[in-house]
């Protein structure tokens, strides 16, 4: 496995790893990795000639309030994990690499980026969208792959690869969840033991969200206010947002008719917030 930090050589390898005839499957990440980020990369083995991983924490998206310092960073174990999986590059560029002195252009997708986790993180998805298009450009894979419990992040993702005309397949993944049903998230490790069994209040809400709806429930008002009631149960836990929205749009829907509606919520348990969310084919 390779280890890049630099812009250039990595633009290199995959200029020359093209020129080859390899396919390239690509994982941004933040680090921190666990088994949600296993599950991008053994997909990415399986599609791809060659996988990169990006190991980059991202100041852009972060607010000045947030964790971007104590955000969880273990390059030695991320390291041996990629290698355990058989990636063929890890690139892990330093901030001043990937934001020269004097950055000024910024990337943001009009109202994608409004609702949901943009309206309580502003700035966040100018941040993710910014450093993901400098990720492509750098790597010029032919496929990347995000995970479903990023929705949000997601859909911005596509839609500013086809606006954009970027020659990239965006593959997005089931969410991976621990025995219990808590979305694997590298912020986990901030929750301590009560507050890890707090954070199940998430998948319950979702999952009784979903039963209501399978069971012919249409009332939006009702189905939220059903979550919030079994979220209040938890102590430490405050909600951002429960909203049930169109999954390509995330704009709120009006009602639940025939089609695909995603349920979606963000919740702090202590100082951690988590989200989580489902999507439901609606017959």
């Amino acid at each position: 496995m390779k280890m890049i930090r630099s812009i250039k050589e990595m633009s290199g390898f995959s200029a020359e790893a093209r020129a080859r005839g390899k396919k390239i499957g690509f994982v941004p990440t933040m680090g921190a990795l666990h088994a949600g980020h296993l599950s991008l990369i053994r997909k990415a083995r399986r599609d791809n000639d060659l996988v990169v991983v990006s190991i980059f924490v991202n100041p852009l998206q972060f607010g000045p309030a947030e964790d971007f310092r104590k955000y969880p960073r273990n390059s030695a174990v991320d390291a041996w994990l990629c290698r355990r999986e058989g990636v063929g590059v890890v690139f892990s560029p330093g901030a001043k690499e990937m934001y020269g002195a004097g950055h000024r252009t910024f990337v943001e997708v009009a109202g994608l980026s409004d609702g949901l986790c943009g309206s309580f993180r502003p700035g966040h998805f100018r941040g993710v969208a910014t450093v993901v298009l400098k990720l492509f450009n750098i790597v010029s894979p032919d496929n990347a792959y995000f995970g479903a419990k990023d929705a949000q992040q997601a859909a911005i993702i596509k839609k500013m690869t086809a606006d954009l005309n970027l020659p990239v397949r965006i593959k997005v993944l089931p969410i991976v969840r621990d025995a219990d049903g808590l979305a694997l998230s590298s912020r986990n490790r901030y929750l301590d033991r009560l507050q890890r069994e707090q954070a199940l209040c998430l998948f319950r809400c979702l999952r009784e969200a979903s039963r209501m709806v399978r069971a012919g429930e249409r009332d939006l008002s009702r189905i939220k206010e059903v979550a919030r009631r079994l979220i209040s149960v938890c102590p430490q836990a405050e909600i951002d947002y429960i909203e049930i929205v169109d999954p390509l749009t995330m704009l709120p829907l009006k009602s639940i008719s025939k089609g695909k509606c995603l349920i979606a919520l963000a919740v702090r348990i202590g100082k951690t917030r988590l989200i989580d969310n489902i999507t439901l084919d609606v017959k």
